[in-house]
């Protein structure tokens, strides 16, 4: 049994200690101690870090009965050794850990709403309240909450009996049976907990919530503490300033802006996509004059330059109106240089292509783009009249020379 100096004494940065035993954990040196300061990971708390002599300790798991396990990146010797925690992982989680039982009684007493479960992240920290909690309610209660941090209230660590803990307003009924760690915050909230707390609500910082979402019937609450709620402020200033130079607008005005900008957005989308009909019938009926007859039908095989798989679509099937013709076209970066490669692969670009025939043709698009990925890799579908599909690997003359032999 590991003697747990932060169960007494969170602020412990620093101790001495012996090895009493050697152990592995997951392929990696671990050593047992007779007594640390080294929180391991439970009650939704990670583990602490630091060191034990000059190894640095990575993981720190509990083994209830059988000791607390220090996960190392290499070998120690039994015998003495002096350990040391990082204080600034350890004092954050400190603060995050404080100030979910200072947030999770306020939405106790305001609203009844009992804390299901707490995760403590790396960046910031949730709790899943029992009911669903109306967005004015949760402003109340980071409200509370706060200012029993600006309170200062001292948090205090007591060790109880059973028959004493059936006695007390314990926030919520512990999972431990015997003997209980409790933590106390001034006249606001009794917890049994097993996790590393502050001696003040001050040191809390604020309680920042950064936002709520329904989850599983009930409400999770994101929030962050001390230092993460500053960087996090620190975070939304620069969003909002960098907003503000963009749209040339004030911080108030923030989301009018973009209401605003999202409405142009949506009329030049809409005009963009008239003209490109336009431009589609048009590029169409140039096509159709440069095609070829094959058999029956005539037949326009290109690569196209400038225009996306919608585009494609809109050409072949603006083509395939005009009664015995069949369209065959591709599209995608480089459809002038047949040596075009994508920068972030190595490769030639990827293509799409659209197939697409009128009444009178009789070739299969379904067919013809099956053999077209079949040769140049990617994938697609659709109908004996019309298909269309992307990711085809080649260069243009090799796909047009394929098409026109498919013919």
């Amino acid at each position: 049994m590991t003697e747990r100096l932060y169960y007494t004494d969170p602020y412990v940065v620093e101790f001495d200690a012996r090895v009493v035993r050697l152990d592995e954990h997951d392929g990696r040196p671990a050593a047992v101690l007779d007594r640390t300061a080294f929180y391991p990971t439970s009650g939704g708390q990670p583990f602490d870090t630091g060191r034990l002599g000059t190894v640095a300790v990575i993981e720190v798991v509990d083994r209830e009965d059988d000791g607390i396990l220090h996960v190392l990146e290499g070998p120690v010797e039994t015998g003495p050794i002096h350990g040391s925690i990082d204080w600034t992982r350890r004092f954050d989680h400190m603060q995050q850990h404080t100030g979910q039982h200072v947030l999770s009684a306020a939405f106790d007493r305001l609203l009844g709403a009992r804390t299901e479960s707490f995760h403590l992240g790396s960046a910031s920290s949730t709790i899943d309240l029992g009911p669903v909690i109306a967005a004015g309610d949760v402003v109340r209660a980071e409200e509370e909450a706060n200012r029993v941090v600006w309170e200062d209230r001292p948090v205090t660590i007591r060790f109880v009996e059973p028959d004493e803990a059936a006695r007390l307003p314990l926030r919520k009924e512990p999972a431990r049976t015997g003997r209980l760690r409790v933590i106390e915050v001034h006249d606001f909230d009794i917890s049994a907990c097993g996790g590393t707390h502050v001696a003040r609500t001050g040191s809390i910082g604020t309680i920042a919530i950064v936002s709520t979402e329904k989850f599983r019937g009930g409400t999770r609450v994101e929030f962050q503490c001390g230092l993460r709620a500053l960087r996090g402020y620190r975070t939304l200033r620069d969003i909002v300033a960098s907003g503000v130079r963009l749209i040339s607008a004030l911080p108030g005005e923030l989301p009018a802006g973009i209401e605003r900008l999202q409405g142009e957005i949506k009329h030049a989308r809409r005009e963009i996509h008239d003209l490109q009909a336009r431009l589609a019938s048009f590029e169409a009926s140039a096509l159709v004059d440069r095609a070829v007859t094959h058999g029956a039908s005539r037949v326009v095989i290109e690569a196209l330059e400038g225009w996306d798989q919608n585009g494609l679509k809109t050409i072949a099937t603006a083509i395939a109106q005009r009664p015995g013709h069949l369209a065959m076209l591709f599209a995608g970066a480089g459809a002038r240089d047949s040596g075009a490669h994508d920068s972030t692969t190595g490769g030639p670009h990827p293509w799409a292509v659209v197939i697409a025939r009128s009444a009178g043709a009789t070739a299969d698009c379904a067919s013809l783009l099956k053999q077209l990925t079949a040769r140049f890799g990617g994938k697609g579908g659709g109908r004996a009249d019309l298909a269309q599909g992307g990711g085809l690997q080649g260069s243009p003359a090799d796909l047009l020379d394929f098409a026109r032999t498919l013919l």
